[in-house]
Order: C-alpha cells, then structure tokens, then sequence
C-alpha cells in the first residue's frame, strides 16, 4: 500500500506542475496592480482629456497648446497587462471615436514616436480595432514629413497639421529611435515606408561614425556634421542602441543587426571604467576615444536590460550592481551623478523605470532571486519617497526628498508595468517572447509572421 501511494502521489504532484508555473499575482504584484489602479483613478478625475496628471496640486497640463492625450494612450498597454479591462476599454473607445491628431501644433518627433505611435500600435495589437488602426495609420503620417532633411534623419518639430518642420539639430536618440514602432506600423499596414524611413535615419546616423566606430551626441539633420562629439550610452544616445538590436529581434534585419554587432564592441571597447570595483560607462571624444566627463545619467540603467537580452549577462549583472549601488546611496536616483567626483550633478528623480527594468529582464534571464529583492527595495523607497494622496510625483532632489508636482507619463507605461512583471510568477508578458519598446510597450513576437515582415517592411536577405 505504501507503494502505491507513493505513486498517486508523484501522480498529483506531476498533475499540478503545470499549475504551479502557471503565471500568478505575487501579493506585491496585487499590490502594484492596486496603486495603479488608484493612480489610474487619479488621472481620469483630475486629468482626463489632458496628457499629463499633476498629482499634489490635483489638477493637469497638456504638453502643447493641444492635448495628445498622452497619459492614456501611453497607460493603455500596462492595463492591459494587469487585466484591467475596464479602464483599458474605457481608453479604446476615446481614442477610436472622440480624438483626432489633424492639430496645427509642433510636436517633439522623438517623443510623440515612442509615446503615442508606439501606445496606438499596442492597442490595435491587443483589440483588432480597425478605427485605432487607421489613428496609427493618420498619426505616423503625420510624423513622415520630418524625415524629409536632405540626410533622412527627422528634424526635431513636426507640425501635425501641415507637416511643416524646425529644428535641424538634434541628439542621437532622437534621430535614430523610430525603426520599433515605424516597423510595426508597416507590418499592420503593409506600408514598407514607415520602416524604411525610420531605417534611414538610423543608418544615417551609423554612417556617419568615426573612424574607431564611435557615434557623437548631437548632429546637424541638414549637412550630418557632428555638433557635439562626445560618445556614451547616456541620456541623448541611449534609445539608439537599444532599437539597434530591439529592431533585430523583432524583425529580423541583418542589416541592423550588423549595425548593432560593429557598434556593441565599439561601445565595449572605449566606454567602460572601472572605480571602486564598480563598471561605469563613461563619455569620451568619438574621434579618439579619450575619456571626456564621468557624468552619468539614471537613463544609462536601462543598459543592463539590453545587454541581458543580447546574452551578455555577466557584463548585464556587473552594470546593475553599480546602479543599485547609486540608488541606494540616496534611497532614489539621481538624474545625473559624477563617478570620478562622487558628486550629484542634477538632484531630480522623474518616477523613471530604467533600473527596475534591468531589475526584471535580470530576474528573468537569470532567476536570481537578488533581482527582485532589489525591485522590492524601489518599489519600497517610491512608496516612501514619491507616494501621494491620490498618486505619485517627482521628486525634486533625491537628497531633501523634496517633491515636484509633476508625474510622468512613463510612469503608468514603464515603470508600474515593470514593478508588476517583475514581481509577478512566471508573468506571460516576458522579454522572451515579446519584445518592450523604449516606452514599454510590449508586442508578441509570434504576432509578426517572418516572412511577412520581409515584404511588409521591405527588409532584403542580404545587406543593400
């Protein structure tokens, strides 16, 4: 009998693995799923129908003179994660029915790329809706005619109205962060020129290296001369490199990925510093690779993420450990800090999400337990530091703890959607089989056929 027993037993066990690897709410996920449905609340009753919440002086701002409405746009795909359908439903049927971009403002093209395309292209991802569709349709054809500088990266402002444009100076990841969501919307539409527009301009900018591979920070969009020669990984370049091998994984152009391979050794090879046993990427001249400046900004932490996503996970978890070692220096991160001085040299911290997306793509890839404990340990210090009465808010300086009326939209896109992912068990949204955007919008890769994308993004076998 004993023996039998042992079996039905090893019988049950067997039968309920699959359910223990199913994907459940941690009690901290539940946790973060409520304060956002509580900061959501916030938003729809002091903000709605503006894009930005103020959470202490309850009340909102748009970014231009018109709304983008780019608080629930940029929200929608992290309630839909948390299966919160109701407030999500709430956001399908004003995007489809009640807003329209035909506005006669300029707007950031960097921004507006990543934030509303990007938000709009992970809705019809998740509804089938043909109307927000055609909004995603409307929307990247009203960013195309910034990319009409005689180089093909865009210039700074777009009129959405009548696609006139300004600024011909801009950074890096301004010119070359758009082959994500201009390649998805090509996919959708079945349009190669959102994605071979945004391909230009990235190749643009790799065309332009120096002699030792590097890229500089900021260039002219008319003549391609450098304007500031300095090279990291910092804010102002960062999304560039990410999109390099992002657009590789999601599409599948060996164009890109030999872009990203000759610019990865490059960065490894001058960018890195050792001090006090922690890794820091510096800045040096692009020309010489000669260190320039330590500063560094709290937007580099998103580096660990993409290094643990192409394989390198031991220089992935080495690159954590320095920002973990910063954030708990303050209790929050500084947005910018000098290594070589140990000195802050901007004190705000913006709610960003950088450190606890690298705390997550880690936990995932490597299922070390200390990248959740340090997710913890954030979730922990904004709830002290950021938290308000109805929601949460920047922080003026991460030494006073002072706070600054002012909640990102990042906020509700990134940094609640990471929390939640990270602490969820076995979460079905992962960084292997979707692919985040910059701004966390999260596509599934097995939503986009290989063969398809060639013909839809024009992507050729070979190197053109």
């Amino acid at each position: 009998m004993k023996y039998i027993w042992i079996i039905a037993l090893a019988a049950v066990m067997a039968c309920s693995t699959p359910a223990k690897k199913a994907q459940q709410e941690t009690i901290l996920a539940q946790e973060v799923k409520k304060e956002t449905q509580r900061t959501w609340q916030a938003y729809q009753q002091y903000a709605w129908g503006y894009d930005v919440l103020l959470p202490i002086s309850k009340s909102a701002e748009n970014w231009y003179e018109k709304p983008l409405y780019i608080s629930p746009i940029d929200a929608y795909s992290t309630l839909k994660v948390m299966g919160l359908e109701t407030e999500a439903a709430r956001i399908e049927r004003y995007v489809a029915d009640s807003i329209s971009f035909d506005k006669d403002i300029y707007v950031k093209v960097f921004e507006v790329n990543i934030r509303v395309l990007g938000g709009l292209l992970s809705m019809y991802q998740y509804t089938g809706n043909e109307k927000i569709l055609a909004q995603a349709k409307d929307f990247g054809d009203r960013l195309l005619p910034a990319f009409g500088s005689a180089t093909g990266m865009p210039y700074y402002w777009v009129n959405l109205k009548t696609g006139a444009v300004k600024g011909d100076t801009i950074n890096v990841a301004e010119a070359g962060t758009y082959t994500f969501e201009m390649g998805i919307l090509s996919y959708y539409t079945q349009n190669p020129k959102y994605y071979q527009a945004a391909k230009k301009a990235t190749k643009a900018v790799f065309g332009r290296r120096s002699k030792i591979g590097l890229v500089g920070e900021v260039i002219s969009v008319e003549t391609g001369e450098w304007i500031d020669k300095t090279s990291h990984i910092c804010a102002c370049i960062d999304s560039y490199y990410e999109y390099l091998y992002k657009t590789w994984v999601m599409f599948g152009d060996p164009e890109i990925k030999a872009i990203w391979d000759e610019s990865i050794l490059t960065v490894n090879k001058y960018l890195p510093e050792e001090k006090d046993s922690l890794l820091w990427y510096g800045r040096v001249n692009m020309e010489t690779g000669v260190k320039t400046s330590s500063v560094v900004t709290l937007y580099d932490a998103f580096f660990p993420a993409v290094l643990s996503l192409s394989g390198d996970v031991e220089r992935a978890e080495r690159f954590q450990e320095t920002w973990d070692w910063l954030w708990n220096k303050y209790g929050l991160e500084p947005m910018a800090y000098d290594y070589s001085t140990d000195q802050i040299t901007h004190p705000v911290y913006d709610l960003n999400p950088e450190i606890i997306e690298s705390a997550f793509y880690l936990y995932h890839f490597t299922g070390k337990e200390i990248y959740r404990d340090m997710a913890k340990k954030y979730w922990d210090d904004i709830k002290t530091h950021c938290r308000t009465d109805v929601a949460f808010t920047a922080t003026e300086n991460v030494e006073t703890k002072e706070k600054r009326d002012y909640m990102a939209t990042y906020f509700l896109a990134e940094t609640l959607k990471y929390f939640y992912l990270v602490f969820m068990d076995n979460p079905e949204v992962n960084p292997t089989d979707y692919v985040f955007s910059t701004e966390a919008h999260n596509f599934k890769k097995e939503g986009f056929i290989p063969e398809e994308i060639k013909k839809r993004l024009g992507i050729k076998a070979n190197k053109e």
